[in-house]
């Protein structure tokens, strides 16, 4: 498993139409070595859980500038719960005011990076912060 890529979907969720930030990310996170699946827009928190789950991601990155961030990035989390997938790590980017840092993080986000946050940072972190999850068993193996 150490070999494997970490996998990191990048998704724009809610009814925000502004991507640039998000390909931007995306494009900073392949060039530095890790697999991105990106959902493109107008993403609900279920379709986003749903393409986690189907690409066996390790983290899910989501691009906010909507101002729904306190909505719909603790719904992503709440669903990942659900499913018995809370060890895929949620972060998140975008406008979002600082007063609303510390409670996304007691939602469960992981970490959020506002305007201006050098991509290699967000890299770092994500190297020092997310683990591969380990493999989905496979129906009849074993």
């Amino acid at each position: 498993m150490a070999d494997r890529k970490l996998r990191i979907v990048v998704a724009k969720v809610g009814l925000d139409g502004h991507d640039r930030g998000a390909k931007v990310i995306a494009r900073a996170l392949r060039d530095a070595g890790f697999e991105v699946i990106y959902t493109g827009l107008h993403q609900t928190p279920e379709m986003v859980v749903a393409t986690a789950l189907q690409e066996d991601a390790d983290a899910i990155g989501i691009s906010m500038m909507s101002g729904a961030h306190m909505t719909l990035m603790p719904r992503v989390v709440q669903l990942l719960e659900e499913q018995h997938a809370a060890d895929i790590a949620v972060f998140g980017g975008g406008i979002i005011p600082d007063d609303d840092l510390e409670p996304l993080q007691r939602s469960g986000v992981r970490a959020v990076f506002t305007p201006g946050a050098p991509l290699a940072s967000i890299v770092d972190w994500i190297r020092s912060n997310i683990q591969p999850r380990a493999p989905l068993s496979t129906p009849g193996a074993g």
